[in-house]
């Protein structure tokens, strides 16, 4: 944005998401002071520039958790809404460089680009830059993507930097043979945690009810929730992990055999982060 005048001695503007002066007359040097001068401190117009930062920082991590949700559930998206928000920087942030699927589901690519018209531009994993016309684009979960191995090493040979969570999202695939009354995983069963469980689980973004973390996530036209339980020793704030199940919020418990792909990866993904096996990241340690 630009530089507003405030009083005769300077102007203030954002600057990396933080309000910045900078003195203005025939010798200063245009460029912004180190800290904001104590006489604006208290002055409305710089309030109202901080209070104008506090609504786009709620504004960018609103549409980033909005576009986790779509990668999350794997549902379509209008080509006409993305081109409606592409324009805006915060959206613009948060979906560029998204691997996005068109009317081909076999045919991935980067997003780039939204016209006004809809139309996608994205880079394929011919490194061409190719436009798509869908009524829907797919912002898929990465175990819902085909040729995902190609994608990483493409991402990784571009230095794509994606601020949702995708491409290197940590995937756990079911194996292939379950017990058909089996309910609950016990691969975690009796793991400790030596710190406060609450605390770990929140970095992850997972949430805590009563004696389970949980996670939920839009599969199959349901939302389905994996529940990790845990028993907590207040005294040294150590936790110890118990069984993982899946089941329909509001509904039935799932037999293992039904868990989706997306439920399971992101149950499995939980629980292997809460045990410590993966970091922040999202990387196996």
């Amino acid at each position: 944005m630009g530089w507003l005048p405030v009083g005769d001695s300077y102007e203030i503007s954002l600057v990396d998401g933080k309000v910045a002066a900078r003195s203005v007359g025939p010798r200063a040097g245009g460029r912004p002071l180190k800290t904001l001068p104590k006489a604006l401190r208290d002055d409305p117009e710089v309030d109202r520039l901080r209070q104008l930062a506090q609504w786009l920082d709620r504004h960018a991590a609103e549409c980033l958790a909005r576009v986790d949700a779509w990668v999350m559930s794997s549902l379509p998206v209008p080509t006409g809404l993305l081109a409606r928000i592409w324009p805006d920087p915060a959206w613009r942030d948060a979906l560029r460089d998204l691997v996005v699927l068109g009317d081909d589901p076999a045919e991935p690519g980067l997003l780039r680009d939204v016209t006004d018209a809809g139309d996608l531009r994205v880079v394929n994993l011919d490194g061409e830059t190719v436009r798509l016309s869908p009524a829907t684009a797919t912002l898929p979960h990465p175990v819902r993507l085909p040729h995902l191995a190609d994608l990483r090493e493409f991402a990784d040979e571009l230095d794509v930097a994606q601020r949702v969570e995708q491409l290197h999202r940590g995937t756990w695939g079911k194996p292939a043979e379950l017990r058909d009354r089996d309910t609950t995983v016990t691969d975690f069963r009796g793991t400790t945690v030596p710190n406060r469980l609450a605390a770990r689980a929140a970095t992850f973004g997972f949430r805590v009810s009563g004696s389970q973390v949980r996670c939920r996530v839009w599969e199959g036209g349901h939302t389905v929730e994996a529940a990790l339980w845990f028993s907590e020793d207040y005294w040294d704030s150590e936790a110890t992990l118990g069984a993982l199940s899946w089941s329909v919020v509001e509904g039935p418990t799932l037999r293992l055999a039904e868990v989706g792909p997306v439920a399971w990866s992101e149950g499995m993904r939980m629980a292997t982060a809460l045990s410590g096996a993966l970091t922040g990241k999202g990387e196996k340690a």
